[in-house]
C-alpha cells in the first residue's frame, strides 16, 4: 500500500514545480535521480507517488491549469465564449454550477463563477430575494464584506476542484470573479465585457418565486440581459445530474425570429435526440391577425423537422388568458424538462405594466427554462 511509483520525469525546475502542485492537493511526492552513475548533473528528475494515489494524480496532471492557476478577478478573457453561473454559495448555486460544467464540458469552453457583494454603507437593509442573497448581519464595513466574499469564493472554487479531482465533475476550466454590486446590474455589466453565449443561474422552486415576485434576480437578468439564459430550479434533497433535455415546450408567437431562437437551441444541446413541443401563444394585439395560425404552426414544424434532424417536432396551442391551467396541463401529460422561449426587448414601462411571456412563465412553471433573446 505504501509503494512509491514514478509517475512523471522531469527537469528540476519543472519536477519542483509538479511536487508543489500535488502536494497542494494533498499527494506526498519523493524526488529520485535519473542519473545513478552521476546524480549532480543528472538530466533528469523522477516524481514519484504512492501508487494508491495514481488515479488521483493522473486528473490532476492531465488538467493542471485548472488546478494551478490563480483566482481570477480582473477580464481575462478566455478564447472561446465562455459559461456565465452567478453564484451564492448555496445549493441552488451547487446544483446551477453542476449543470454548467457538464454543458461546458460538452462545447469545450470555460466557465466563468460570478458573485456580487454590496457595500453594507450603501446597502442598509436592503434584502435581495430568488437565487442571489446578501446577509448583512456580520458586515460592519466594506473591507469585512469583500474579504468574505473573497473568503467564500476560495471556499466554492476549493470544493470545485475537489469534485473534479473525484470525477463527480468534468474537468473544465474555471474563473472565478467577486463584485460589487446590485446583482442583476452586476451580471448586466458583466456580460457586456465577457460577451458569454450562455448564463446558467439557480432559481427556487415555484411556491417561493412567488413570495419573490418583486425582487427576482432571475427575473430582473431575463428583462435586462441580451444574452441566453438557463434558469434551472432547485430540487431539494437531491443530487444534482448532468444536465441533458429530452423533452421540450417551445413557446412562440410562431414569428420568424422563432427559427432563429430554434437554431440556438439546437446549437446548445446539438445531440439531445429530443421532442420539441412548438405551444403558439398567441399576443394580445396579433390574436385577431393570426387565422392561419394554425397553418404557420404546421409550416414552422415542417422547416424545424427538415433543418434539425436530430430533434422530433410536434405543435400545440396554449391561450394567453388561460396560459397557467394550460402549461400545469402540458406539463403533466407530457412531463417536459426544459420550456423554451423567444424573449423580446421590452421597454421599462411595458416591463411594468405588461410583462414579457418569459417573465410570466419564470413564475408560472416550477421547471427548467431557456430563454433566447430574439
Amino acid at each position: 500500500m505504501d509503494r512509491f511509483i514514478t509517475v512523471a520525469i522531469h527537469t528540476y525546475e519543472k519536477a519542483i514545480a509538479l511536487r508543489a502542485l500535488l502536494e497542494r492537493e494533498g499527494i506526498e511526492v519523493q524526488f529520485r535521480n535519473v542519473n545513478i552513475e552521476h546524480p549532480v548533473v543528472s538530466s533528469g528528475i523522477r516524481v514519484r507517488i504512492r501508487e494508491t494515489d495514481l488515479p488521483l494524480a493522473l486528473r490532476i496532471i492531465e488538467n493542471r491549469e485548472i488546478f494551478s492557476d490563480p483566482v481570477v478577478t480582473g477580464r481575462q478573457a478566455d478564447p472561446a465564449m465562455p459559461i456565465l453561473v452567478p453564484i451564492d454559495f448555496s445549493d441552488v448555486s451547487r446544483q446551477a454550477v453542476h449543470a454548467a460544467f457538464h454543458i461546458a464540458a460538452a462545447h469545450g469552453t470555460s466557465l466563468i463563477l460570478l458573485h456580487t457583494y454590496i457595500d453594507p454603507y450603501v446597502a442598509g437593509s436592503m434584502q435581495l430575494t430568488d437565487s442571489l442573497t446578501y446577509e448583512m448581519a456580520d458586515a460592519s464595513s466594506r473591507e469585512k464584506a469583500q474579504n468574505a466574499a473573497k473568503a467564500q469564493m476560495r471556499h466554492f472554487a476549493a470544493r470545485i476542484k475537489d469534485a473534479i479531482k473525484m470525477g463527480t465533475l468534468p474537468p473544465v476550466k474555471f474563473e472565478q470573479c467577486v463584485m460589487e454590486g446590485v446583482p442583476e446590474d452586476a451580471i448586466n455589466e458583466f456580460t457586456k465585457a465577457r460577451n458569454p453565449f450562455l448564463i446558467v443561474m439557480g432559481t427556487r422552486n415555484a411556491r417561493q418565486k412567488e413570495a419573490e415576485m418583486i425582487g427576482s434576480v432571475t427575473a430582473e437578468v431575463l428583462d435586462k440581459c441580451r444574452f441566453t439564459v438557463l434558469a434551472l430550479p432547485h430540487e431539494a434533497d437531491t443530487e444534482p445530474v448532468p444536465f441533458q433535455p429530452r423533452k421540450l415546450l417551445f413557446l412562440c408567437n410562431i414569428e420568424q425570429e422563432d427559427i432563429l431562437a430554434m437554431d440556438t437551441l439546437c446549437r446548445l444541446f446539438p445531440k439531445a435526440m429530443a421532442t420539441v413541443t412548438i405551444a403558439n401563444v398567441p399576443g394580445r394585439k396579433r390574436r385577431q391577425l393570426m387565422r392561419n395560425t394554425a397553418d404557420a404552426a404546421q409550416a414552422l414544424q415542417a422547416y424545424c423537422q427538415q433543418n434539425f434532424k436530430t430533434y422530433t417536432f410536434e405543435t400545440a396551442n396554449i391561450s394567453l388568458e388561460r396560459m397557467q391551467e394550460e402549461l400545469d396541463a402540458l406539463e403533466t401529460k407530457k412531463q417536459y424538462d426544459l420550456v423554451v422561449i423567444p424573449n423580446k426587448k421590452k421597454s421599462i414601462f411595458s416591463r411594468l405594466f405588461n410583462p414579457s411571456l418569459a417573465h410570466q412563465v419564470l413564475f408560472a412553471a416550477d421547471i427548467p427554462m431557456l430563454v433566447i433573446p430574439v
